[in-house]
């Protein structure tokens, strides 16, 4: 599998850059892709369902795209919503690389930074958390780098992320559910749930 090593930091495979073009919102982005880095030379169809079907956060000024990968999320937020500022994670340091020349490439680089999750100012919060996140990690793992990263919604934040049905998408949403973020389906397509869980304003979620 191309996307085999996606979640390691340093991928194995010889580096190749791969263009990828994808109409978001009504924007043409000319990306870059690469070798070892998730979705090489596509975009990846559950991150195509999510930004489908979900608009643009027009009212955020912060959002976080977690699991970036070369970027294609939070690139198009941040071409889509000027004043909008975007942090992107990721372990994978092409994907870290790839994001950031991608940036630079559209012109947002002033408001859109890839990097590691140690990188990131722990005291920084979000409007908005988007996210295709890495199921495949392992359920311990992506119920453990969830609950790092949620408590960083800003009050009343929400965070919408692309889940596979087959891959427990309905679990997950109960799961965050008992852990304090409210979470609807608020779509589906293509074997995929887009799920938007917010945090609770009473409990602090």
């Amino acid at each position: 599998m191309a996307d085999e090593h996606y979640f390691t930091a340093d991928p194995e495979a010889a580096f190749k850059r791969v263009p990828v073009s994808a109409n978001v919102w009504g924007h043409w982005l000319e990306l870059t892709s690469g070798s070892g880095v998730f979705a090489q030379g596509r975009l990846d169809i559950g991150t195509g369902v999510l930004l489908r079907e979900q608009s643009p956060p027009e009212g955020a000024r912060t959002v976080l795209d977690l699991g970036c990968g070369y970027g294609v999320i939070g690139l198009a937020i941040a071409v889509a919503v000027p004043g909008c500022t975007v942090t992107a994670v990721d372990v994978n340091e092409r994907a870290i690389l790839l994001a950031n020349e991608n940036a630079a490439d559209l012109g947002v680089a002033e408001r859109f930074r890839a990097c590691r999750p140690d990188e990131v100012d722990p005291g920084a919060t979000y409007d908005e958390i988007w996210s295709n996140p890495p199921i495949r990690i392992g359920k311990e793992a992506l119920h453990a780098l969830l609950l790092d990263w949620l408590p960083r919604l800003a009050p009343e934040g929400r965070a919408r992320m692309v889940v596979g049905k087959n891959l427990g998408a309905d679990s997950l949403a109960g799961w965050l559910a008992d852990q304090g973020y409210p979470t609807a389906k608020v779509a589906s397509a293509k074997g995929f749930r887009v799920l938007e869980a917010r945090r609770d304003a009473v409990t602090g979620g």
